[in-house]
């Protein structure tokens, strides 16, 4: 038996593409930061007929 591995053109396409791991990449690169302003229920008024809608029960789950 030889020592040579067997000519392979697909296992030489698959080493080719996958052979490397792929560049790092930095944790400065992945991140970004912006700025951020309150969602509207932060700034809406109190509405206490809408209350209900923001609060579960269990009585309004089963429709009693």
């Amino acid at each position: 038996m030889s020592n040579q591995p067997a000519h392979d053109p697909a296992a030489e396409a698959r080493h080719a593409r996958f052979g490397t791991l792929p560049e790092r990449i930095r944790f400065e690169d992945m991140t970004e930061v912006s700025a951020t302003t309150p969602g509207p229920a932060a700034t809406a008024a109190y509405n206490p007929e809408r209350a209900w809608t923001f609060h579960n029960c269990l009585a309004v789950d089963l429709a009693l």
